[in-house]
């Protein structure tokens, strides 16, 4: 009976009260509730095979987005020291390109989240890939560091829009039962992006007269395929479901605006909570990965091969960590495996950072594995923790915000990084003990993550079909569930008389 209550309260989730007995109650459960529930484990195989052709689509289409999208971003990462020498800056400077795109993630999550939850999944989509194509293409062409700074700015702009719409598009209509290998696929197109953006760049950068730019050109071509293929999909089935209930009930401005003002007044600590569990996630990710390919060049003297090989076998760690522990939190639960893998991931932390041989391959194989193993929980646990009424537009700005938050973390390393000099490199190329930096800063991301995933609630097995909404059937005054059942048989009426004329 327990179980069924549990269960229950996740597919329907309540707001937060207030009362002492409530925060009582809530803190007194955090310990049983992180506990690994040991749901049976079906076969993964089985489990894929759920999908439906549209589904498998919706979701393709979503991995294709979301990789290139990180592709897009790790090119500067990549290029770091070429662009401080064509453009006479330091390292850290070039830096502010990529914390610049973070600052302003949160500004694009906001206009295209509002949009995706008001007029549908596919047009913002189009729109967002369509802003790609022009801001790489303007990254190429860029002539110095202020016109540098101004377009990576505005590439974080259209960055921050495509995340929650990505995770809504490829989620939304999966079955429950497969949402958390599908959730740990989705994730790693970010990891897929960068072993892309890895070995595009030890290809395209230097190879020719133009240097680094010809990386930028070339990103500014897939997302042209990208488009065309969303422009042959419809919109999720959860979306259209919602749509038909406001369309019943008045205009749908003024239908999206009562549910959205709904969802915010009975659920606005957990949107606060989740911001404050993405700043710890994205601090996580961009601390291990930003400024980890100027450590081994400028600290351990490795070879832009030995880089790139170090880089792709880390990205093949994150690949099978994000999508083994996401199938991993169906049978264990979210927060368990959240917190599970992120205290492994802090074991393997001095072996990451201080090993100067060859053999920081392995440890950068299973510290990535960690690292995407945790955030391959993350778009299907955002999704479950979200209101309906609102779901691309918080899943998105709450990740983008803890992005914002997060935006300085390699300025950060680096800055600190350079308080630890080492003797100079040949040339007097200046050196610093960056590892150390590296090392400190995620060990204590780690400890607050796992703080954070303890405290935190989890509605696994959440229902996403607007008939469930208790947020719709309040804005709207009237259960959701019946309005569409109401119209469907008016459809089939329809069809039959239409049949019969």
């Amino acid at each position: 009976m327990d179980g069924e209550k549990s269960r229950s309260a996740a597919r329907n989730p309540q707001p937060v009260k207030f009362d002492s007995k409530s925060i009582g109650h809530y803190a007194a459960t955090r310990f049983s509730t992180i506990l690994p529930a040991f749901d049976p484990a079906p076969n993964p195989i089985k489990l894929l095979g759920m999908l439906n052709l549209q589904q498998w689509l919706f979701f393709l289409v979503a991995f294709l987005a979301w990789s290139w999208d990180a592709f897009d971003f790790f090119t500067v990462s990549l290029t770091v020291t070429d662009l401080a020498e064509d453009f006479h800056k330091s390292n850290s400077d070039i830096t502010w390109g990529i914390t610049l795109v973070l600052m302003f993630r949160s500004v694009g999550s906001t206009i295209f989240g509002i949009a995706s939850d008001r007029y549908g999944r596919k047009w913002p989509f189009i729109v967002n890939n369509i802003l790609f194509i022009v801001l790489e293409l303007a990254t190429g062409f860029c002539q110095n560091y202020k016109q540098f700074l101004a377009v990576r700015a505005l590439f974080g702009i259209a960055m921050g829009g495509l995340y929650g719409n990505a995770a809504a598009t490829a989620l939304e209509d999966c079955p429950e039962e497969a949402r958390g290998i599908i959730s740990g696929m989705l994730q790693q197109g970010y990891a897929f992006g960068y072993l892309l953006a890895t070995a595009f760049a030890r290809g395209l950068v230097n190879t020719t007269s133009h240097g680094w730019r010809p990386l930028f050109w070339f990103g500014a071509c897939p997302p042209v395929l990208i488009i065309i293929f969303r422009l042959f999909l419809p919109e999720t089935m959860a979306f259209r479901e919602r749509e038909r209930v406001r369309k019943a009930n008045g205009t749908l401005a003024g239908a999206f605006i009562s549910e959205g003002k709904v969802a915010l007044k009975r659920h606005w600590v957990i949107l606060i909570y989740m911001v404050l569990l993405m700043a710890g996630f994205n601090f996580m990710s961009h601390g291990s990965q930003d400024l980890y390919p100027t450590m081994l060049r400028n600290q351990y003297k490795f070879s832009p091969n030995r880089v790139t090989v170090t880089q792709v076998v880390a990205n093949l760690g994150a690949l099978m960590g994000g999508t083994t522990v996401g199938y991993c939190s169906q049978i264990f639960g979210r927060r368990f495996s959240i917190v599970f893998i992120c205290i492994i991931g802090g074991a393997l932390l001095y072996p990451y950072t201080y090993t100067s041989s060859n053999a920081v391959i392995a440890a950068a194989f299973f510290e990535q594995f960690c690292v995407q193993g945790a955030w391959g929980v993350i778009p299907i646990h955002l999704m479950e923790l979200s209101p309906g009424a609102i779901r691309t537009f918080v899943v998105g700005t709450s990740y983008q915000l803890g992005n914002l938050a997060s935006s300085a973390s390699s300025t950060i390393e680096a800055r600190i990084g350079e308080q630890f000099p080492l003797p100079p490199g040949s040339g007097g190329v200046r050196r610093y003990e960056y590892g150390k930096v590296i090392c400190i800063f995620l060990g204590c991301v780690y400890v607050y993550v796992v703080l954070l995933a303890f405290i935190g609630p989890e509605y696994r097995g959440r229902a996403m079909d607007a008939g469930e909404d208790d947020d719709l059937s309040i804005a709207t005054g009237q259960d959701p569930a019946g309005i569409l059942r109401t119209i469907s048989n008016n459809e089939k009426e329809t069809t039959r008389a239409e049949e019969v004329a």
